[in-house]
């Protein structure tokens, strides 16, 4: 996508993240942060996350306003109501663990999927309650509470707790929702993949992708994104995610999927990192510990791909990838990411510049180089695509090089 063509967006939606109330999430995952973050980022509508778990739903209730049907604001930042449940049962003498992303129009109509839910286990232990009850089991259900219940299958490929994770998967959406397979409308992708990876199987061509970011701390939401223009209004988003209407759901925001934790087959332990053609050429098996590995994203699309890397299906949502500022600017200043100094130099950027994702997609090279020249020379490389990536492996991030020796001496390109 051309970068002044993303000038007209009109809201970046996330509705994937988590509350504090989850595990290993950030206590700073409560509105005032997840709002103030909101802002920083340039995200104007946010999934609450987590509306299953009572404290958090309590809160949501006291501090959120309607604002339009489905919508509710806190502190000038715009909520959807959703959370993620964790499905772990067997079928066909398989155990399979799969996460869904559950829509809710209304805090009523939450409640009562809370009351449903706590039936099956207690929603208090976390944020992302685990049920041992199947998809076939829970979904009629909650649509029995109201037909604008949607559900999302989470992070797709992750190999542990997804749709078609390798580990606990399933290889086809009919294979995992049988009789409510036309249910299913949209898929997240995930961080370890991507728009090309998932058009690969033609079977997904119906299906709409989104993207979030599935954020357990403040700094990372908006990480993965999905761009709107449209009214911001819950059936208005869900009409434009069913139809995959172009002109009203403008693209999504993503990260280069190789950057993500599952993207090559490996074994964290070991050190080990292949590409699935290695992985097959050893039957799958680490070449230091001998036991399996870890297959990642990449080796199960290419199991269940029904057409060649690099086809493009007609009529599909666009994508952009995107690197975080923090991650180019501690690459800029040859700083750890986590460093003061790039702390610092983010918010320097954003008190300069505006929101981090304006500042990643449209904001002329010339305006980024009056903050940093160096800086500016490093987002223009990722939106021209010419960094070098590791892929993650194993739930290890992968690494993103995004100067190369000539471009670090070359500073000034005006």
């Amino acid at each position: 996508m051309r970068i002044k063509e993303v000038i007209s967006l009109r809201f970046i939606a996330d509705f994937h993240i988590h509350s504090k109330y989850s595990r290993a999430t950030s206590k700073d995952m409560n509105l005032e942060g997840i709002s103030k973050w909101a802002k920083i980022k340039g995200v104007a509508l946010l999934g609450t996350g987590d509306f299953t778990h009572p404290l958090w739903f309590e809160e949501l209730k006291e501090k959120l306003k309607e604002e339009n049907y489905g919508i509710y604001s806190y502190n000038s930042t715009n909520f959807i109501l959703t959370s993620e449940v964790s499905l772990v049962y067997s079928q066909n003498k398989k155990l399979r663990r799969i996460h869904l992303i559950i829509f809710s129009p209304t805090l009523e109509i939450a409640s009562k999927i809370n009351k449903t839910l706590s039936k099956f286990c207690d929603l208090s232990v976390d944020g992302r309650p685990t049920i041992g009850k199947s998809i076939l089991e829970i979904l009629p259900l909650l649509w029995e509470i109201s037909e604008d219940v949607h559900i999302i299958p989470a992070h797709a490929w992750t190999p542990w707790f997804s749709l078609f994770g390798s580990n606990s998967g399933f290889d086809s959406i009919e294979e995992a929702f049988d009789r409510y397979s036309s249910k299913i409308f949209a898929l997240e992708t995930g961080l370890s993949s991507d728009p090309p990876m998932n058009w690969r199987l033609s079977s997904l061509d119906k299906i709409c992708l989104i993207s979030n970011s599935d954020a357990h701390s403040p700094g990372k939401i908006g990480r993965e994104a999905n761009v709107f223009n449209c009214d911001m209004n819950y059936r208005e988003i869900f009409n434009a995610i069913k139809t995959q209407d172009k002109n009203k759901f403008l693209f999504t925001i993503e990260f280069f999927p190789e950057e993500g934790k599952y993207h090559y087959d490996g074994h964290r332990n070991c050190n080990v990192s292949l590409h699935p053609k290695e992985s097959q050429r050893l039957e799958n098996l680490c070449p230091v510990c001998k036991k399996p590995l870890t297959i990642g994203v990449l080796h199960r699309v290419e199991a269940l791909a029904d057409r060649e890397e690099g086809f493009i299906p007609q009529n599909k949502i666009p994508y952009v990838n995107l690197v975080p500022l923090e991650e180019i600017i501690a690459q800029a200043m040859d700083k750890d990411v986590s460093s003061p100094y790039v702390q610092r130099e983010y918010m320097r950027f954003i008190e300069n510049l505006g929101d981090e994702l304006s500042i990643l997609l449209y904001r002329d090279i010339s305006e980024i180089a009056k903050v940093s020249e160096k800086v500016a020379i490093g987002i223009r490389l990722m939106r021209e695509g010419k960094i070098s990536i590791k892929p993650g492996y194993d739930g290890v991030y992968g690494k993103i090089e995004i100067f190369g020796n000539e471009d670090k001496r070359q500073i000034s390109f005006f």
